[in-house]
């Protein structure tokens, strides 16, 4: 086999990654609602976990496809047209990524994360004793 062969070969395992990476969080994400439905949680509360963990298993996944694509296009056949494609690709995957995760977190990925349990943010540790 030949290298090119073997880099296509592992594109298309990370492509068929990132697809079963989607498909198998929006199972999970969906059975929990589910599950949770019936146990007698009321939707509306449910709801804002249900996208998070949607939107989580969409992010992963699109970070799997622009690999495989990036592995695909640079390492086989590097043409500024295949470039420009990939580009194009990336740009799109890349917005995609950034407006998922400011719908996730409420925030712009470069501003810092709330220190309160707030969308995105993270418990704030306690002071420690001196």
């Amino acid at each position: 086999m030949q290298v090119n062969e073997v880099i296509e070969i592992i594109g298309t395992v990370l492509d068929i990654a990132g697809v079963a990476v989607i498909a198998v969080g929006l199972a999970i994400a969906t059975a929990t609602f589910g599950l949770s439905l019936a146990r007698g949680r009321r939707a509306t509360d449910l709801y804002q976990a249900y996208r998070r963990g949607v939107g989580r298993s969409i992010l992963l996944g699109l970070e799997f496809l622009v690999g495989a694509d990036i592995i695909k296009t640079v390492a086989v056949s590097p043409t500024f047209q295949s470039l420009g494609v990939l580009a194009i690709i990336v740009a799109v995957r890349t917005f995609l990524s950034v407006s998922l995760q400011v719908e996730l977190e409420g925030r712009w990925p470069w501003q810092p994360a709330p220190a309160t349990g707030e969308p995105g943010g993270r418990e704030s540790a306690p002071a420690s004793a001196e």
